[in-house]
């Protein structure tokens, strides 16, 4: 069984999309509608911006998508998933791929995502942390006894997990836990604290965004970030991506529950190949690859 998996904020970079822009008539066709759905020429950051340029989240977020999405729209007819997964901001892909979002909506929805965590980030100094070399059990005590805003957000892979909060929370987090025999503590360089209490604002803002969007039953499951579990109800769907703003984006577990289930091969759709790093961490039985097309169809 196939699953595919789509990466989240951190997998761009620059000249991201321009040779399928070049190579396919049908990439260049959903870029450009992409461009008036958004009303900015995203398709000249992506292609010409510097790294600074593609890191403003209002860029990243639908940059990654649009990647993600182009790439699984160029298969056609030979996408066959069992089961789809996105890290954070890459659900939105899934859903796209899989169905449940048409195109149009998952980048508008994408696009406001961005703004209103953008406009969450401003409101109080927050970061975020890579801890590695330390017990899922140990990072959540230490969160938990700290008097400040810090949370596990990212469960990225066995010995990675990421912290959230405001500044002071993620530096007394990461001394703390440096003390305690962290392999390495490492500052993200982030907007904010993403996954954490403080993007309750961009929730709020999510969810009413998320009320008036139509969503279809997907043609096969999403496993969501908030449960790691296979959902295919679109009520069910909406409420977790709402609630994924505010809670922790539990990868390891998702990847072993699709493993479980049945996954044995994982294909990464979108740029980068951090996905796979992080499944041949999780479980290195399994096969984990990047899509690769055909020739141009130009």
């Amino acid at each position: 069984m196939t699953a595919y998996v789509f990466p989240g904020q951190g997998a761009q970079y620059p000249g991201m999309g321009k040779e399928l822009y070049k190579k396919y008539s049908l990439a260049r066709e959903l870029f450009e509608q992409a461009n008036k759905i958004l009303g900015f020429r995203i398709t000249d950051i992506m292609f010409n911006g510097t790294e600074e340029d593609l890191m403003q989240t209002r860029v990243t977020q639908p940059a990654i998508f649009l990647h993600s999405v182009v790439l699984v729209r160029l298969l056609g007819k030979h996408f066959h998933a069992d089961a789809v997964a996105g890290h954070s901001l890459g659900e939105f892909s899934g859903l796209v791929a899989n169905g449940a979002l048409a195109f149009e909506d998952g980048l508008k929805l994408v696009h406001m995502r961005a703004l209103a965590m953008q406009k969450a980030c401003e409101l109080v100094p927050s970061t975020m942390a890579a801890i590695l070399g330390m017990d899922d059990k140990v990072i959540e005590e230490v969160c938990d006894q700290i008097d400040d805003i810090v949370v596990p957000a990212n469960y990225n892979c066995p010995g990675q997990v990421v912290i959230s909060g405001t500044e002071t929370g993620v530096y007394k987090a990461m001394e703390v836990l440096a003390e305690k025999g962290a392999r390495r503590t490492v500052k993200l360089s982030v907007g904010g604290a993403f996954h954490s209490p403080l993007m309750e604002p961009a929730r709020e803002e999510l969810s009413k965004a998320i009320a008036t969007t139509s969503f279809n039953r997907p043609s096969c499951p999403v496993y969501q970030n908030v449960t790691a579990r296979p959902v295919t109800d679109p009520g069910e769907i909406r409420k977790n991506l709402i609630d994924q703003l505010t809670s922790p984006v539990l990868w390891t577990q998702t990847v072993q529950h699709m493993i479980a289930d049945g996954i044995t091969k994982f294909v990464e759709a979108g740029p980068g190949k951090v996905l796979q790093g992080l499944i041949r961490k999780i479980d290195r039985s399994v096969e984990a690859e990047s899509l690769v097309l055909a020739e141009s169809n130009s």
